[in-house]
């Protein structure tokens, strides 16, 4: 079994690193602040954008994961924990001789692409924010640190407790229909089950590509996912805003790579994911 270091304790790392510790690994997480349930692994409470975080974290690791979490949306967040906080990750095991393999979450948002067309990960980045602008470089810094770091790139997370998209249905927000507004997302659900499917191969010895973009297989419109979830959950149907030329459509997340390394999609749809009652 593994030494793993879970660096990000937030919702999806700490069932993550619950999982890793069921199948048996030794697992270690890092995290900034203590957590509210008890924890079936280690935990050292730090922040890596604080060198002194380091100071007693052992470096023999087997493989360490990355899911952070920036405390705020503002650029200057975003560039202490992915400029200084993945640097002094790097530099500690550096300082140590070791250069554990990482896989380090990122997000779509590296891709500014509006126009509705298919990105995939070998695209041009073209972020549209100073935060995408943080994650580019930090996907960047982890490749040019070592030949096996990998990046998954996740999009809209859903699921219980993230029900952002079902307020706005249930609000009766009217929304854009003509051109359609592609939307791509993940239950939150696959993002556990795609960092420990990608984990059990990095561990098995299989060779990764540097990056993969872990989306649904159905980047619908927003029209199409509103309508769908407002029939499900019995609020009014959307009303459409009026038609307009040169909107924004974003773009369509191509999930190719993923799945011909293998992996099946436990919610594969919009449709198999919001479903009442979703908070169960």
């Amino acid at each position: 079994m593994a030494n793993i270091l879970v660096i990000g304790c937030g919702n999806i790392g700490f069932r993550l690193a619950s999982a890793l510790t069921r199948d048996g690994h030794c697992v270690t997480a890092l995290k900034r602040t203590p957590l509210a349930v008890p924890a079936p692994f280690a935990l050292v409470l730090g922040d890596i954008a604080q060198p002194s975080t380091f100071s007693s974290l052992p470096a023999n690791y087997d493989l360490v994961i990355l899911v952070l979490s920036a405390s705020g949306r503002n650029a200057e967040q975003y560039r202490a924990l992915y400029q200084a906080g993945l640097n002094n990750v790097l530099n500690h095991f550096a300082a140590a001789g070791v250069a554990p393999p990482c896989l380090m979450v990122s997000s779509t948002s590296v891709y500014g692409q509006n126009g509705g067309e298919w990105v995939d990960e070998d695209s041009p980045t073209q972020p549209a924010s100073a935060t995408a602008e943080w994650l580019v470089k930090a996907e960047q810094r982890l490749w040019q640190a070592g030949p096996h770091n990998c990046v998954v790139r996740f999009s809209g997370i859903y699921g219980p407790g993230r029900d952002w998209l079902l307020r706005r249905a249930a609000a009766g927000e009217a929304i854009q229909r003509d051109p359609p507004s592609f939307t791509n997302r993940i239950h939150q659900d696959d993002c556990l089950a795609v960092l420990l499917f990608l984990i059990g191969k990095m561990l098995g010895g299989t060779e990764l590509d540097k990056c993969y973009l872990a989306s649904d297989n159905d980047p619908a419109p927003l029209w199409d996912v509103m309508v769908w979830i407002a029939a499900q959950f019995g609020y009014p149907p959307p009303k459409a805003l009026p038609p307009a030329i040169g909107v924004a459509q974003n773009k369509r997340c191509s999930n190719a790579r993923l799945n011909a390394l293998g992996y099946r999609w436990r919610y594969p749809s919009y449709r198999d994911g919001y479903l009442p009652p979703y908070s169960a």
